[in-house]
């Protein structure tokens, strides 16, 4: 066992120490619980910290979060019969090192006052690294990628979607469209069969 979130900061005064990080570094596999709660709120170190320096400290870019239905389970989903038909398989391919999460970040004095900032960046390699997994997962399972961005008004989106993009000729066999992460909420509970 290693303490991360909030009871390190408890312990040890910060939510991810160094020999936490050491001992998962050394593990075979890491199985994390959950890390904060309203204790920890107000703090400059929170809990979720711990979470972001151990996808950092452990290399950990790609999250595969599956969505499935199975036969027993169909009329316990929210979602209806008639939209998911007789079963539902998507996989999620999230990037986990990048973007806004790692960003710089901070609060300034803007027009209308005290303003807070977010900075969203990725790199090309952070691009081409997910975008492999994606296409991988694509091709062992319906040959259909969706790409998901906001490429109509930020530029990491717009670098992802042209990245993407070339890395489709490596993967002829895949069906690759983009499509705006505000039209993907709508679509995916009205239409989950194009993804």
């Amino acid at each position: 066992e290693a303490p991360v979130g909030g009871c390190a900061i408890d312990k040890f005064g910060k939510s991810l120490p160094e020999e936490s990080l050491r001992i998962c570094r050394e593990s075979d596999s890491v199985l994390l619980g959950a890390v904060g709660g309203p204790k920890w709120d107000a703090g400059e170190d929170r809990p979720e910290k711990a979470l972001l320096g151990l996808r950092e400290g452990l290399g950990l870019y790609a999250n595969l979060r599956p969505a499935t239905i199975h036969k027993a389970l169909i009329d316990a989903c929210p979602l209806k019969r008639e939209i998911t038909g007789d079963s539902l398989d998507i996989l999620i391919v999230r990037e986990l090192t990048g973007g806004i999460y790692f960003g710089e970040r901070g609060y300034r004095q803007g027009k209308f006052g005290t303003e807070a900032y977010d900075v969203e960046r990725y790199s090309e390699t952070e691009v081409r690294r997910i975008a492999k997994k994606a296409f991988e997962a694509a091709m062992l399972r319906n040959k259909n990628l969706v790409s998901v961005d906001k490429a109509n008004v930020l530029e990491s989106s717009r670098l992802w979607r042209r990245i993407v993009t070339e890395m489709s000729v490596d993967y002829p066999e895949v069906a690759l469209s983009h499509m705006y992460v505000d039209n993907a909420a709508m679509q995916i509970v009205r239409n989950p069969s194009q993804f």
